[in-house]
């Protein structure tokens, strides 16, 4: 199988390069410069340097020509902040990209599709009476990309959408997406005050196992809700105190009205920046005192395997407050 993949230089879409190579498979991939400094990127991987978005059909049908599976790592995340409406960005690089690429692979006889979204569609779909989509406009977006992209699904293109919730692992010359993280809890400088509740997560190893999975497996078009540990919020930062060198640090729970209480004041620092919070930090609160938890069989299914999340958290954390203490200069997420 030959795969055209759109981010084949980020933390997920390089290792799911590597691996598509491990397992026979060859990789062209459009992606951003600077390529992280000391990137294990894999030699065999077809790198073309661009936007893109600045790119016209023809020349990504050119480049798609041949191949036999797209897969859409790029986009962007809630942490990627913008002004004002910043459902005109999610628009901009999730979802019409996702309908633009589908489209233009489908007239290149591409058989599969791949997209990395998130679990946040995979609640908003569980847990209708939140309604998650009207408060939040990230996960409008992701319902919006998902809805979009497995529309395009038919008897000659299988799409497969990977709902993707907390990841962990580390690329050499690229910040975690934790550093938000370690900024947060420095402002809390003698405990962690943080709800009780937990998430669904899984290590880059492991995301990389599903996409390839996915692309080898997939029929028709399906949403999977991916994870393989679920942890409390509690056992998630214990191990960040540790990588932090805090390991004695405590844990003291905020009830659901303090942490509410907490995003009026996020919002009125939002509104100070000219930022429109793609997650209403009020709203969050449901979702941060809950358990989003999911079963780890889809992961399974697609070939994911047992990895060492713990080590994958210390991992992400200890790069993380060396990014935050400017003691590594590292390449950031980006829109383009």
């Amino acid at each position: 199988m030959k795969v055209f993949m759109i981010g084949g230089t980020g933390l997920l879409g390089c290792a799911a390069a590597a691996l598509f190579i491990e397992r026979g498979h060859s990789v062209k991939s459009v992606a951003l410069p600077p390529l992280p400094e000391g990137a294990p990127i894999p030699p065999e991987m077809e790198l073309i340097w661009g936007n893109y978005l600045e790119m016209s059909d023809g020349e990504i049908k050119a480049m798609m020509a041949g191949c036999d599976c797209l897969v859409f790592a790029a986009g962007i995340d809630e942490r990627v902040e913008f002004p004002a409406p910043v459902y005109s960005y999610y628009e901009k690089y999730n979802i019409n990209p996702v309908k633009r690429l589908i489209g233009l692979a489908k007239e290149c006889g591409l058989s599969s599709s791949v997209v990395l979204g998130s679990y946040f569609a995979y609640f908003a779909k569980e847990k209708p009476e939140m309604e998650l989509t009207k408060k939040h406009p990230y996960i409008r977006s992701r319902i919006a990309q998902e809805e979009a992209a497995l529309a395009l699904a038919d008897g000659t293109m299988a799409v497969a959408v990977l709902e993707l919730p907390y990841i962990f692992g580390t690329q050499p010359g690229r910040k975690p997406v934790w550093v938000i993280l370690i900024e947060q809890l420095s402002k809390m400088p003698l405990v962690t005050m943080y709800p009780k509740g937990g998430t669904a997560m899984l290590t880059v190893r492991q995301v990389a196992e599903t996409i390839v999975g996915v692309a080898e497996k997939n029929k028709g078009g399906n949403a999977y809700p991916i994870s393989y540990y679920n942890l409390t919020w509690d056992e998630f930062l214990k191990i960040v105190h540790a990588a932090m060198g805090k390991p004695d640090r405590k844990i003291i729970h905020i009830a659901k009205w303090m942490f509410k209480l907490f995003g009026k004041t996020m919002i009125k620092q939002y509104a100070k920046k000219g930022i429109d919070p793609g997650l209403n930090p009020v709203d969050l609160a449901e979702i941060m005192c809950m358990n989003t938890f999911i079963d780890k069989k889809w992961s399974v299914a697609l070939g994911a395997t047992d990895d060492d999340i713990n080590a994958a958290i210390f991992d992400s954390v200890k790069l993380s407050v060396e990014a935050f203490e400017g003691k590594k200069a590292l390449v950031e997420m980006k829109s383009e």
